[in-house]
Formats: structure tokens, C-alpha cells, sequence
């Protein structure tokens, strides 16, 4: 028995199963459905905080959502848009476009370079359609056709024996449609690009601090697969100033309406150059992209241990935690003796007490307030395990506390100091200094993915547009009986026995705009008028 004959009804080869699942992948439903599925997917990326754009609001998640953080982490919700199963939709999607867009360019290219089709036998049966009578021979109305279609239509080239004008208009929407397929493959390698060879890190920068391009100065990196380090460009730059415009009246009152940081940076070894850099207005050093997306405060703290000596001092990073401004931070001085010294709670940009619970009620720093908790003890800080700056491990430490055991709070405005218990030592507030984030990337394909999209906006305004339309003009020598022509009322008069030629008319439209007997209607008065 041949291997033909063993198969069972319905049984496909490896070669037919392969066949079967490429054509299912580079349908246009899987395209279609794969795009859905790749939109559901990136709903997770716009609601939960990412690590590769803002790893400070990562740390504050996890931090309120201890439970959940585990189960996020192994499902890498908090990396999406880098994470496998998000790849394989993307994956599956390119190949899937790929897949029904590469013969669909070969389909558009053949149909824009196409000759127009002859005309049908019978062109008294299109739906828009005319005759008339005229004593002119059958070669010169269609030498006049040829003419007049031949100004804004593409004629097929004449025949020998053709007794008819063949024209078409509005075959570059063919065109359209090429440029538009052809334009998603340009999007999609300019994006690739980007991913592959492109990096994005962010960095928060105290008023008056420097930052040096380079990988140890980042709080967070996200290189891509094919990135190098000698990519990146030798530049610096300093915050000089920050300043935030605040609504002081009417229904926005305390909220911010402008932000502004005032840069000095230099490139390599060139001369220092000013820059005053805003939200939507990014700085652009050499094909690197420094965005503003962020900022707060970072009160200046000095923390002395029993000892009388500065264990701690400097602007110290507090997370805004609503558009108030309220935010948290923490303090940590390793060195302090008799014991570690740790801080943390809350900054107030303008704190009040309103029904006896203390809220910020602007987000200027007009009235600004420090309340901390103190820890003292093993903070965990001799271990030399990585730490997080905005995280205070208390598993081993004791809390500060009052005589009468309640929590030590530390409350301070600018100027105050406060004594720990038990000779611990004192903490200072001096004064508060604002912090910005930035952004700072560098994405290769930018300007051709950027050119996809424009070529796919010419694209489908064109195909959107642009009307194809076909016309057809045929002459045939007059009938020997004179009348009117067939199906037609519109013939000029009839003629006394035999000449003149008979003139059909047909004019298809393939976009059903509706026009054609105004179309038709202004061909025949030209034809009539070139006759005379």
C-alpha cells in the first residue's frame, strides 16, 4: 500500500500543515485580530507603572502593594512593553503584515501600471450611458476623444480595428494603496530600529547638580538588544535653576502652569551653551533627546549623632505622592554613633491643619514641613546588599520613641532643629531645593518611522480621494434607418437615409460618488462642440 493510500481522509503532510498555518498567520483576520490583541496587551503598560519609564513610581507601587508585587513581577507587568508574551504578539503581528502586505504590493503595482480595460460589447447596458448622432466620420469623434480624455485620463493605446476610446482617471489611488502598505513596513522597521539600537534612562537632578552622560550616572537604563556603550554622546549639563508658574486664583488655583529648568551643557570639549528646557520641548544634543517628565522636592537635611558629628547632610529626594505635592522620603545616616540613625515621612509644600489632620493645601513650597519618623539600630546597611534610597528597612531596627512610649515625631519647618531622645543626636531642617526628572534617549529610526507615517498619510488620502473612474466612447457608422439611437431619447435628430456615425458613451464610476451624469453630460457637450 503507497504512503497516498495510508493517509486518512482530511490527514495533511508537514508540508501541507506548514502551508495551511502561513496562510492562517498572514491573513488578514490573524492581522487584524493579532493588532486587537496587541492593543489589550499594551492596557496593562498605560495602567501600572513601568520600570524602563518611571522606576520611582515602580518603588512606590510595590511598596503600597506588597502582596500583589510578587505575582506583577512574575507576569512582568511592571516591563510590558520588553516582556515575551508582549514580544510574541508583536512578533507574530510584524510577520503577519508582512505576510499579507508583501503580495498585496505586487497586487497594487500590476493594478497601478494596468492599461485600461477594453470596452464592453454593449455599452448601452452600464447604468450610466448615452447616444447621439452626428455627421462627423467614426475616425475623427474618436481622434477627438482620444484628445479630450487624454488631458486628465490615461488612454489605452489605440488598436488596430478598435472602433472605441478606452480612458481611466484616478488609477493613482492604486497608488495610494501601495504607498500606504508600504508605508506600515516603514513604520514598523523604523520602530524596530528604535528597539534594537536605540536606549532611554532617567535621572532626577537637585537644583545646582551636574549630569555626564554616562551609564554610572542613570538611576534607571534601558538599552536595547543591539545597543553599545560608545553610542552614546559625550555631553553634560547643569540645572541652574527650576522654577514652576503656580495658578495663585480662580477654579485652577495651585496648580502648576508652566515648568521651566534653565540649563548650561556642554558638548564634548565645545563652549557652554544655554537652554531652557520645558515640558514638550526636549533639548537635542547630537541625535539625543533630554525631555522634561518630572519634578519635587528635595529638602536639605543635616542629621548630628550623639557625638555632635554630621552624619548626614545634603537635599535629600522626596516622591511627590498626589498633585499636591505631598510627598515621602527617606533618610539614612550609616554612620551615626551611638547607633544608625533612620528617617522617614512626609514632606508638606504648604502645610495647615484642617480639622486637626495636617494636609498641604498648595503645591508651592510656602509653608514647608517635615514630619519623620526615627529609627535607630540595624537598618541593614553594613550588609552591602543593594538598597533602594527611597526604601528604610525596619525588620531590624528599634523605633524612637517618647517616655511615655508613643513614636518620636520629628516636625520641622525651615530653620528648626529637633533633639532625638536617648542622646541619639539632632536633625536640622535648613531649607528645600527643588529636583527635576528627565528623560533622556536616543531612538535611531525616529526619522523613518516618522516618514512612514507621512508616506501613510499620503497614502490614504489618496485611496480615500482620489475617484477612479473609467470612460468608454464608441463609434460605429449610422444605421441605414434614420431615428433616434437605441435605449436613448438624447440623440440630436435623426438623418435622412444612410451616413454619419453613431456615438455611444459609457462612464463607469468604481467609488460610487454619484456624479456620472454630470460627468457624462459634460463629456458629450465637448465632443458636440469640437464637432462643429
Amino acid at each position: 500500500m503507497s504512503k497516498s493510500e495510508e493517509r486518512r481522509p482530511g490527514e495533511l503532510t508537514a508540508r501541507e500543515l506548514a502551508r495551511w498555518a502561513w496562510r492562517q498567520v498572514t491573513s488578514m483576520r490573524t492581522a487584524l485580530m493579532l493588532l486587537l490583541l496587541l492593543a489589550l496587551a499594551a492596557i496593562p503598560g498605560s495602567v501600572i507603572p513601568q520600570e524602563d519609564v518611571d522606576s520611582l513610581a515602580v518603588t512606590r507601587w510595590k511598596s503600597e502593594h506588597p502582596k500583589l508585587t510578587p505575582y506583577y513581577e512574575k507576569l512582568d507587568l511592571f516591563g510590558v512593553y520588553s516582556s515575551p508574551w508582549f514580544s510574541a504578539i508583536y512578533l507574530l503581528l510584524v510577520i503577519s503584515l508582512v505576510g499579507c502586505i508583501v503580495p498585496r504590493l505586487l497586487v497594487y503595482y500590476r493594478a497601478m501600471r494596468a492599461q485600461p480595460p477594453a470596452a464592453p460589447r454593449h455599452l448601452t447596458r452600464l447604468p450610466v450611458h448615452t447616444t447621439y448622432l452626428t455627421e462627423a466620420s467614426a475616425d475623427d469623434v474618436l481622434g477627438r476623444a482620444r484628445t479630450l480624455l487624454g488631458k486628465r485620463h490615461r488612454v489605452r493605446p489605440a488598436a488596430e480595428g478598435d472602433d472605441y476610446v478606452a480612458a481611466e482617471r484616478g488609477y493613482l489611488r492604486e497608488a495610494g494603496n501601495l504607498v500606504f502598505h508600504l508605508s506600515l513596513l516603514i513604520v514598523l522597521a523604523g520602530v524596530g530600529m528604535g528597539g534594537l539600537w536605540g536606549y532611554q534612562g532617567g535621572v532626577i537632578l537637585v537644583e545646582g547638580t551636574t549630569f555626564s552622560n554616562n551609564l554610572t550616572q542613570y538611576d534607571d537604563f534601558k538599552p536595547g538588544s543591539l545597543f553599545r556603550q560608545d553610542q552614546m554622546k559625550n555631553f553634560r549639563f547643569s540645572v541652574d535653576k527650576f522654577s514652576v508658574d503656580w495658578l495663585k486664583s480662580g477654579p485652577r488655583a495651585g496648580q502648576a502652569r508652566e515648568f521651566q529648568a534653565a540649563l548650561t551643557y556642554h558638548v564634548d570639549d565645545g563652549p557652554a551653551k544655554k537652554y531652557d528646557l520645558r515640558v514638550n520641548h526636549p533639548l537635542e544634543i547630537d541625535g539625543t533627546d533630554v525631555f522634561l517628565i518630572g519634578h519635587g522636592y528635595a529638602p536639605v537635611i543635616t542629621v548630628r549623632d550623639g557625638e555632635g558629628n554630621v552624619a548626614y547632610t545634603g537635599p535629600t529626594v522626596f516622591l511627590p505622592q498626589d498633585a499636591s505635592f505631598l510627598s515621602y522620603g527617606v533618610i539614612k545616616a550609616p554612620t551615626a554613633k551611638p547607633g544608625q540613625i533612620g528617617l522617614d515621612g512626609l514632606f508638606y509644600p504648604t502645610f495647615e491643619m484642617i480639622d486637626g489632620n495636617p494636609v498641604t493645601v498648595f503645591g508651592d513650597d510656602l509653608l514647608p514641613t517635615l514630619s519623620m519618623l526615627a529609627w535607630t539600630g540595624d537598618l541593614g546597611l553594613d550588609t552591602g546588599a543593594s538598597q533602594s534610597v527611597y526604601v528604610l528597612d525596619k525588620s531590624k531596627a528599634t523605633q524612637v520613641k517618647k517616655k511615655d512610649g508613643k513614636p518620636f515625631r520629628v516636625d520641622l519647618q525651615v530653620g528648626d532643629t529637633v533633639k532625638l531622645p536617648d542622646g541619639l543626636g539632632t536633625v536640622t531642617f535648613d531649607r528645600v531645593d527643588p529636583w527635576i526628572r528627565v528623560q533622556i534617549s536616543q531612538t535611531p529610526g525616529k526619522e523613518i518611522a516618522l516618514g512612514g507615517v507621512i508616506l501613510a498619510l499620503i497614502g490614504l488620502c489618496a485611496s480615500l480621494f482620489l475617484r477612479p473612474r473609467r470612460v468608454w466612447v464608441r463609434a460605429l457608422p449610422a444605421p441605414a434607418t434614420t431615428g433616434a439611437g437605441p435605449d436613448d431619447g438624447d440623440a440630436e435628430g435623426t438623418m435622412n437615409g444612410t451616413g454619419g456615425t453613431l456615438v455611444e458613451i459609457a462612464v463607469l464610476d468604481r467609488s460610487g460618488n454619484g456624479e456620472m451624469d454630470e460627468v457624462l453630460a459634460a463629456l458629450v457637450q465637448q465632443l458636440q462642440e469640437a464637432a462643429k
